[in-house]
């Protein structure tokens, strides 16, 4: 039905630009903390930050000018490092933040526009449907069977009915459709509405912590309170031998600044944002950081079959009409009772359609009717789609008073109610059987001669005769066969629920390769079951078939009682409480109503199901290069600490080997290492082979703790192997602490590269596109050249020229250090073959 029969044109395009300069955007302002300014405050908290603040503090009061510039040079670097760091997560948050932004429809020059809800203006025509968000403020000036949830603004979570000629005629910001269709003409917008009057509150809430930012956060406060404990012991070693309280404090802090992994958090961050935003640029919209950390545990995926599996591009493909018992091909020459049968299908549905199969009965009579009554016709009643299972009526009447009832939905619906005979039932049952088992999706259309003004309250109690099933085929996807295919090789179980009749559904899913196809159970078949038998059934299940919201819930609920991670689909309204519920909810983009999209914890932008696979590898890649950073971290701080450590503590002849000028150094090339060179890393060719890991599990487990604490203490070994080797050999300070300064450098370089998998050998590793690792190892292999024989720097660092065998001595420590994991790997390999 056109707009214009709404006799609405809205504004023009010169009265939108008036109302924005006078009245301002469609934004909530509010004053908010600046983020450089909460990030600088947040840097000067840090332990590190505050050790270097030390450090150059007690350099100065020494007289040392020259070690004390270079440890606030330091400091300056480090909190560029992390300024950076802090403004590209976000960067990548505040990107997210824009696409997420919600659009809605307006009448703008008497035609239909889809915008975003921030350029709505005071004075436009604000067009709402089911399952939308109201965008802003306004009064309404036409609806049909119209009612919104207000629980946000009032707590109650019942919907409130609406017209213009309601005492209260408002729609408000924030609330929710729950039925029908309406127009308002926007009277505030942004601040001014009643929810941006009291919308400072929303900002005080803040996201909690999960489960990994917690293990993560828990295991740094442990390195710190461990740090601060070394810190006294060696400060009392030291001063009790040198009764000197500023030189014993600061080899104190050279090992606290050698124990704290303020890399860490940082990578975590950084991981978990910048993934974010690579998944947006895949066409995934992450909504909550938490879901990056989640989707690569997901074991279940529960998807919609409408525009999901299937194209969602319904065509008219067979009628059936009871009177004559056949069934036909819609592409035919047709009866009259067949294109009386399309008309009052097209009747039953919405004016203005935007559900495939409407749009498609739409089409189709205006192909075959030659005077079009639509303008000419006004909805004056309507029920919306409800029951179960599912129906909708529609009321139309023309200024002669003739009147249209009709309705659409589940076959089972209108021959519940439609009082036909045992025969006509068996009929119609065989014509749905016949034209469902080709993967046709089947409505059933009624009509009704009631005559009054006093409608019943329900649609049910209409005396409704049976007319015909008007069938609408949807192609699956041309890409489902793979998707399924991935999921299934990625160790994950994909299940269908649908509000589709068992016949249709099944039919699709042996077309797709879909597993279980055989095998389904209805909505109110589940709803039976009693929760021991629903979690086997669950579990044993794959397609759910006359799907509604509770009994989705309990699917759901079911899953995550049997230790599944469960990933759900949805985009209408009815599937807003599974989504909550599942551990991922996805929202489809396109076809997603405002309800589906707050629901869900992530969006895909077209719809498109084969996003969930990338998205579930991007998922799995984060975590997996997550975990590498952390262990490498791990790994290269212990050679750092025991290092400093065991000289001093067991009087070595040169127990200060290393001072805070060079664990600073140290630090500078290890935090690059993990926040950049490992997320920046590609996805493992086994990653996708894998089955999902628990979520359950700790993510310091102790066997992978374990491999790192062990290639820490190999490296110290080197370290020290190489210390012990300079003294036997009468060196000097100087050259002792260059060599294993050179040794800790060169393993720091091959742990970067040996640990860039656990599973595949460094020279597969080398092949993986990521040319940060080139850039950062020249970098280093350059700096550390430049402290070696460069005199100013070497003198600076205390360093003593090696001869060319006393470099690769220590080169080829550091080396064989690190290497020897190569064959553990080789190991696995040969094992899992």
């Amino acid at each position: 039905m056109p707009v214009d029969n709404f006799n609405i044109q809205g504004l023009t395009d010169s009265e939108v630009v008036a109302a924005r300069a006078s009245f301002g955007s469609n934004e909530l302002k509010y004053k908010k903390e600046s983020g450089f300014v909460s990030t600088l405050v947040g840097l000067l908290k840090e332990p590190m930050l505050i050790l270097l603040l030390a450090a150059s503090s007690i350099y100065f009061i020494s007289g040392d000018t020259g070690d004390g510039l270079f440890m606030v040079s330091a400091i300056v670097l480090v909190s560029a490092i992390s300024l950076y760091q802090d403004a590209r997560s976000r960067n990548a948050l505040s990107q997210l933040k824009n696409f997420i932004q919600p659009k809605c429809k307006v009448i703008r020059n008497g035609v239909v526009t889809e915008i975003k809800s921030d350029e709505l203006v005071v004075g436009d025509s604000l067009m709402m449907e089911e399952g939308e968000a109201v965008a802003a403020d306004g009064i309404i000036v036409h609806s049909n069977d119209f009612s919104v949830n207000e629980s946000i603004l009032t707590g109650e979570s019942f919907a409130v009915e609406k017209d213009k000629t309601s005492t209260d005629n408002i729609v408000y910001f924030g609330t929710t459709v729950s039925s029908g269709l309406a127009i308002a003409t926007i009277t505030h917008t942004g601040n001014s509405t009643r929810l941006g009057k009291i919308g400072k509150s929303l900002e005080s809430i803040k996201e909690e912590k999960t489960p990994l930012e917690l293990q993560i956060n828990n295991f740094v406060k442990k390195m710190v309170i461990a740090g601060a404990v070394v810190f006294v012991i060696v400060w009392a070693i030291n001063y009790f031998k040198t009764y000197d309280i500023l030189d014993s404090l600061l080899k104190a802090l050279t090992l606290a600044m050698s124990v704290l992994p303020e890399e860490i958090p940082v990578a975590f961050t950084t991981f978990m944002a910048l993934g974010a935003w690579r998944l947006m640029k895949l066409g995934i919209v992450v909504k909550q950081m938490k879901t990056v950390e989640t989707l690569g545990s997901a074991t279940v995926i529960c998807t919609d079959k409408t525009g999901t599996i299937t194209e969602n591009k319904m065509s008219l493909a067979k009628l059936f009409v009871l009177t004559s018992g056949k069934i036909t091909t819609a592409t035919d020459e047709l009866t009259d009772n067949e294109k009386q049968l399309i008309t009052l299908a097209m009747w039953a549905s919405e004016p203005i359609p935007f559900d495939p199969m409407e749009i498609a009965l739409h089409k189709e009579y205006e192909k075959l009717t030659t005077a079009d009554d639509r303008p000419s016709f006004k909805m004056i009643h309507e029920y919306p789609l409800s029951g179960k299972p599912p129906m909708m009526t529609h009321i139309f009447e023309n200024a002669e008073g003739r009147r249209i009832i009709a309705a659409k939905g589940a076959p089972e619906a209108l021959m519940n109610i439609a009082g036909l005979s045992i025969p006509e039932l068996q009929q119609v049952q065989e014509a749905i059987k016949t034209i469902a088992a080709d993967g046709y999706r089947v409505l059933a259309v009624g009509a009704s001669g009631f005559t009054g003004n006093n409608y019943p309250a329900s649609q049910q109690e209409f005396p409704f005769v049976f007319k015909g099933i008007v069938a609408f085929y949807d192609p699956p996807k041309d890409n489902i066969h793979k998707v399924l295919s991935d999921f299934y090789t990625a160790g994950i179980s994909v299940k269908i629920i649908t509000g589709d009749n068992a016949a249709t559904t099944g039919a699709i899913a042996k077309q797709i390769g879909f597993r279980g196809y055989e095998k389904s159970i209805s909505g109110d078949e589940l709803m039976k079951l009693p929760d021991a038998s629903l979690k086997k059934t669950v579990a044993d299940t794959n397609i759910f078939t006359r799907m509604f919201p509770d009994a989705k819930l309990r699917i759901i609920n079911a899953l995550k009682a049997n230790k599944e991670i469960v990933a759900m689909t949805g985009d209408g309204v009815n599937d807003g409480p599974a989504l909550k519920a599942a551990h991922i909810g996805i929202a489809m983009g396109k076809k997603g109503t405002q309800i589906a999209k707050q629901a869900a914890s992530l969006i895909l932008v077209e719809d498109d199901l084969s996003k969930m696979v990338d998205a579930v590898a991007m998922g799995r890649k984060i975590y997996t290069n997550l975990k590498k950073a952390i262990r490498y971290i791990i790994s290269i701080h212990i050679p750092i600490i025991l290092t400093v450590f065991i000289p001093l503590s067991l009087g070595w002849i040169y127990p200060n080997i290393f001072t805070p000028v060079h664990i600073i150094f140290l630090e500078l090339i290890m935090g690059p290492t993990c926040s950049i060179i490992y997320e920046n890393e590609p996805m493992e060719k086994n990653t996708m082979l894998n089955n999902p890991r628990p979520f359950s599990s700790t993510f310091f487990n102790r066997k992978e703790l374990m491999t790192s604490i062990v290639q820490g203490l190999l490296i110290t070994a080197g370290t020290l192997l190489c210390y012990r080797y300079a003294v036997r050999e009468g060196a000097n300070e100087a050259v002792t602490r260059t060599m294993v300064f050179t040794c800790l450098v060169t393993a720091n370089i091959f742990l970067t590269l040996v640990n860039r998998s656990f599973y595949y050998s460094v020279f597969t590793t080398l092949t993986y596109k990521n040319n940060l690792v080139l850039i950062i190892i020249i970098a280093t292999v350059a700096l550390t050249a430049l402290l070696l024989y460069i005199e100013p720097l070497t003198h600076f660092f205390s360093f003593g020229a090696l001869r060319i065998g006393e470099l690769l001595l220590s080169i080829g420590i550091g080396c064989v250090s690190v290497i020897w994991y190569e064959i553990v790997k080789w190991k696995k390999r040969r094992w899992k073959a």
